[in-house]
This record gives structure tokens, C-alpha cells and sequence, in this order.
């Protein structure tokens, strides 16, 4: 391992972590001590929830995640999607957030426009739902399987984003040119007044 930091690198505490997720934990931990490059099938819905993005647009959302918002919590590449672990819940409410935001599916309307046009599918995994993790081998190239840790979970308890901050996220990466806020526009007539300067 190189002295300097590596976002990528999957620390003893989050393999530890993620292991958790398993049924057996301990023989988690064991196999990636044997093959640390085994890629290895672990359970949603308790320690993580998973929401998998294509590839290009999960990018964007990370990219918001950290240029703009509160960063991430560990995420993954895997065949061609990335992976956001989130807090758990979010799957189940990720989607009513969705379609509160008329990214919804209703009706199959492919030749939708505007806020829906061009929205790829977030897949949700939580509670019953398995995602397969790549190892924690520090080694930031894809294995032969396409799988990776972009942001690599560090400690025991990491910190994941819930419903909220993955919706903002990719509404952000969705409308990549459009400044959202949540402010209403100031009133063009209206005098400013610098409260900077108050005595």
C-alpha cells in the first residue's frame, strides 16, 4: 500500500463492516484473508442498502455527492453500474421519493419529456434483496469480474447517505446545467440591504 491515501482501499474495520451484512461474518472475513479477491454475496436491508446506478450517471451522482453535498458513503463498480451503499430504509423510500419528483414509471411512457426525459433506472436494494461486493484487495483496477471500490468503507460504522441525500443527488446529476434552489426568487424591484454591514 502507498503512503498516500487511497480513497479506494477497503480498510480491516470496513471489511469488518461489511462482512456484518453476512450470515456468517467470521467465515466472510476468512475467505477474503484466503482470496482476497473474492467477490462475495452479502444481504440489504440491516447494516447497508444498495442503490445502483449505470455507470455514467452514478458517476455524476458521486460527483454531486462530493463537489456539492456531503460526500458518500463507500461506493462500488460493478458490471457496468455503481453501487451507492446507503443507510438502511432507503431502498424502500428512495422510490416514493422518485416519484414524487415524477421520475415514476407509471404507464410505461417512454417518450416522456422535462423533468422525466433521460432519467436512467435506479435500482433499489434493500430488505430480501442481495447485491455481490467486490473484495476489499487494496487494488484500484477492476478485477476480472468489473468489480471495484470507488470509495472503499473505512471504519465500522460508516457514514450513509439516506433517501433524502441520494434523491438531491440525482436530481442534481440529472439536471446537470439547472441550479436548483429551494429559496424563491428575489423580487427584482426589491432594495437589498447588506446586513454585513450592521453596526
Amino acid at each position: 500500500m502507498s503512503s498516500a491515501w487511497n480513497a479506494s482501499y477497503v480498510t480491516p474495520d470496513g471489511a469488518a463492516w461489511l462482512a456484518s451484512a453476512g450470515t456468517y461474518p467470521r467465515s466472510t472475513l476468512a475467505l477474503w484473508e484466503e482470496r482476497p479477491g473474492a467477490l462475495v454475496v452479502l444481504s440489504c436491508g440491516s447494516v447497508f442498502d444498495v442503490v445502483s446506478a449505470p455507470a455514467m450517471f452514478g458517476r455524476r451522482m458521486l460527483d454531486r455527492l462530493w463537489d456539492d453535498g456531503p460526500g458518500s458513503g463507500p461506493v462500488a463498480e460493478f458490471r457496468g453500474r455503481i453501487l451507492l451503499f446507503a443507510a438502511p430504509g432507503t431502498a424502500q423510500r428512495l422510490p416514493a421519493l422518485l416519484e414524487w419528483e415524477e421520475w415514476g414509471t407509471h404507464g410505461g411512457d417512454t417518450g416522456k419529456t422535462g423533468r422525466t426525459g433521460g432519467v436512467p433506472p435506479l435500482l433499489c436494494h434493500g430488505t430480501g434483496d442481495a447485491v455481490t461486493v467486490p473484495a476489499p484487495a487494496d487494488d484500484a483496477s477492476p478485477s476480472r469480474s468489473g468489480a471495484r471500490w470507488l470509495v472503499g468503507p473505512d471504519t465500522r460504522q460508516p457514514w450513509l447517505p439516506g433517501p433524502e441525500v441520494l434523491l438531491w443527488a440525482a436530481v442534481r446529476a440529472a439536471r446537470p446545467a439547472v441550479r436548483i434552489s429551494i429559496f424563491p426568487p428575489a423580487d427584482q424591484g426589491a432594495k437589498v440591504y447588506d446586513v454585513g454591514r450592521r453596526r
